[in-house]
């Protein structure tokens, strides 16, 4: 997983509350087995609808409660693999909040007003190191959990992060070794 400081771009505006992860990743293309190619599959329903634009820029502003609906981490990635880096919205589900972390696309949290505004703009930059998103001349603070976003700055994953203390594993491991050749072996009688 890449690094992510700031994202810089232009701006897709999807005004519509409440959207789960059907809608983003529609069932009948969750049989791929491999994490990239579904970025085609985006929205694949409303993609039909006369006059749908919505542009692969890095940023996407989005109604409230983006993502809820079942589990699934096939909308994230369809969503990165789309052009996505940056999701902006007044709030997310849950799980969908932590699927994004986890492959390093970005879930931000403004308010209603300053979604419109960042949409209405058309461009913007989210600063995750400063925890800002900027457009038209404002500076937006935003929340994040602080271990997310050092996760985030330095690009780990999961896996990553579990080998980031691979010295600490190692040396439990030794200990634990150790620690098994001076233990008795329990007999047991017959």
């Amino acid at each position: 997983m890449d690094p992510i400081e700031t994202i810089t771009g232009e701006v897709s505006h999807l005004d519509r509350a409440n959207v789960d992860t059907d809608q983003i990743m529609p069932k009948q293309f969750l049989k791929r087995v491999e994490r990239s190619g579904f970025g085609e599959f985006l929205f694949y329903d409303w993609a039909k609808e006369p006059g749908w634009d919505l542009p692969a820029n890095p940023i996407l502003v989005a109604g409230e409660n983006f993502g809820c609906g079942s589990s699934r981490e096939h909308a994230p990635w369809g969503l990165q693999d789309y052009g996505f880096q940056a999701i902006v919205a007044p709030s997310f589900a849950d799980i969908f909040y932590s699927n994004c972390t986890k492959i390093g696309l970005l879930p931000i949290v403004l308010g209603e007003e300053d979604c419109r505004a960042l949409a209405h703009a058309g461009h913007g930059q989210v600063d995750l190191a400063a925890q800002e998103v900027r457009f038209e001349g404002r500076e937006v603070s935003f929340e994040i959990d602080h271990e997310i976003r050092r996760r985030l700055l330095e690009g780990l994953d999961d896996i990553g992060v579990t080998l980031s203390r691979e010295d600490e594993i190692a040396g439990y491991e030794a200990e634990r070794e150790q620690g098994a050749a001076w233990q008795p072996v329990a007999t047991t009688a017959l």
